[in-house]
C-alpha cells in the first residue's frame, strides 16, 4: 500500500510526496494585492519536498477586484500580480516543489471598504452574512450584499477562466477552485444561503450550476489535469448554514464534474479548523463518485494521515496550521519529530515575525 511519503501523479502534476500545504490566508500582500518578496521567502521555505510539502496550495487568491473580502490578500487577475507571483512559483520550482493557486471569490464575505468604488459585495442572495471580515479597521461585520442578476453570472464565470489563464502565465502548476467555506460558489450551492428563483436557485441542479459552469470554463482554459476543486460539505463557517440535503447536493456536484477528469478534489471534513463531527456526512460515498486524486483536510495528525493513505481513504493529506509554524513539516512527519508552537497573534498581517522566522528542526532542537 502507498504511504504518505510516496510519490503520486495527480492529473498532469507529478508530486514527490502526498503531503500538501493547505491554503492559508496570511494578509501580507499589500494594498495593491500584489505578492511581495517576503511571500516569496515564505513559500520557498516550505517548497522542498524532502523537508516541506509535496504540493503547496497557495493562500486564497481573488479572481477579480470584486472578489476580495479581506485586507492585503493577493490577486491573480492583473499583469502586476502575475509578474509578482512568477517570483513565488520560480522559487518553489527551484526547490523542487510544486504549487497550485487557489482561485477565490468571497461573495458576500466582504466589506464595502474592500470593494472597488465602495460598491456592495455580490452573492447568490441579498441577505448579509452574520460574520466578520478583516479590514484596515480590524475585524468588522460583513457588508450587506447585492444578489447577482442572472445576466451577470457569465461574467463571473469568465473571471474564473481569466484567473486560471493568469495562473498558468504566472508559472503555477495548476489551480484549485475554492468552492468551500461559505464563499461565493458555496453561497450558490447551499439552500441555507441561496434564495434565488432563477436558473441558479431552487433545485440541486440549479444551485450547482455555477460550480459546474466555473469548472467547465477553467478546464476548457487550462485542462482538467491542472485543475482541482475544494469543497466543504458541512462546515458552518462564514454563516454557511447546513444544506437541507448536503449528501445529495455534493454527490450530485461531484458526479457532474467526473467527465472533466480533474486532477484532484480537496475536501474539508467537518468544520473548517474545528470539530470533524459537526454534522453527519458520508465522505466515502462522495469519493466513490470521483476517479481522480482525493485530498483530505481538517485536523489530521501524523497518525491519522498515515492511516488514511495506507487504508486508501485518501491519496493526499493537507495540513494547515502545522505548516505555518513548521516550514519543514514534511521532515518532522517523517521523523515523528516535535512541532513548533503556533504564534496565533501574528497569523494575519504584519511582517516576518510569525511568518518566515519559524526555526527549522535542527535549529529548534539545538
Amino acid at each position: 500500500m502507498p504511504t504518505l511519503f510516496d510519490p503520486i501523479r495527480i492529473g498532469d502534476i507529478d508530486l514527490a510526496t502526498r503531503i500538501v500545504m493547505a491554503p492559508l490566508t496570511r494578509n501580507r500582500a499589500g494594498a495593491r494585492q500584489v505578492p511581495t518578496d517576503l511571500m516569496v521567502e515564505y513559500y520557498r521555505q516550505r517548497a522542498n519536498p524532502a523537508t516541506g510539502a509535496g504540493l503547496i496550495v497557495s493562500e486564497a487568491t481573488q479572481i477579480s477586484p470584486e472578489g476580495q473580502g479581506y485586507l492585503d490578500t493577493p490577486g491573480i487577475h492583473a499583469a502586476e500580480q502575475v509578474a509578482a507571483w512568477r517570483k513565488v512559483t520560480g522559487a518553489v520550482h527551484a526547490e523542487g516543489g510544486r504549487i497550485v493557486v487557489q482561485l477565490w471569490h468571497v461573495g458576500r464575505i466582504s466589506h464595502v471598504s474592500l470593494q472597488p468604488g465602495g460598491i456592495a459585495p455580490v452573492s447568490s442572495t441579498a441577505r448579509p452574512a452574520k460574520g466578520k471580515t478583516f479590514t484596515a479597521e480590524g475585524f468588522v461585520d460583513c457588508s450587506p450584499p447585492r444578489a447577482l442578476r442572472t445576466d451577470e453570472i457569465p461574467g463571473i464565470v469568465a473571471q474564473y477562466r481569466h484567473a486560471a489563464r493568469c495562473a498558468i502565465d504566472a508559472g503555477f502548476d495548476g489551480v484549485e477552485v475554492h468552492g468551500a467555506n461559505g464563499y461565493l460558489i458555496d453561497q450558490f450551492l447551499r439552500d441555507s444561503i441561496n434564495d434565488r428563483s432563477d436558473a441558479y436557485g431552487g433545485s440541486i441542479e440549479n444551485r450547482a450550476r455555477l460550480l459546474v459552469e466555473v469548472m467547465n470554463a477553467v478546464v476548457a482554459e487550462i485542462g482538467g489535469g491542472r485543475t482541482g476543486l475544494r469543497l466543504s460539505p458541512v462546515t458552518p463557517v462564514n454563516d454557511a448554514g447546513q444544506d437541507s440535503n448536503a449528501q445529495a447536493l455534493f454527490e450530485y456536484a461531484v458526479e457532474q464534474l467526473a467527465p472533466l477528469k480533474l486532477a484532484f478534489v480537496h475536501v474539508i471534513e467537518g468544520q473548517t479548523g474545528g470539530p470533524r463531527d459537526v454534522a453527519p456526512f458520508d465522505y466515502a460515498a462522495l469519493r466513490r463518485r470521483f476517479a481522480g486524486a482525493w485530498m483530505v483536510n481538517n485536523g489530521y495528525t501524523r497518525a491519522m494521515a498515515l492511516e488514511a493513505v495506507a487504508a486508501g481513504a485518501a491519496d493526499l493529506v493537507a495540513f494547515g496550521k502545522a505548516f505555518i509554524a513548521n516550514p519543514d513539516l514534511g521532515r518532522r512527519l517523517r521523523e515523528d519529530a516535535p512541532l513548533n508552537p503556533l504564534d496565533a497573534a501574528r497569523l494575519y498581517g504584519g511582517g516576518a515575525a510569525g511568518y518566515t522566522d519559524y526555526a527549522p528542526l535542527d535549529a529548534a532542537t539545538a
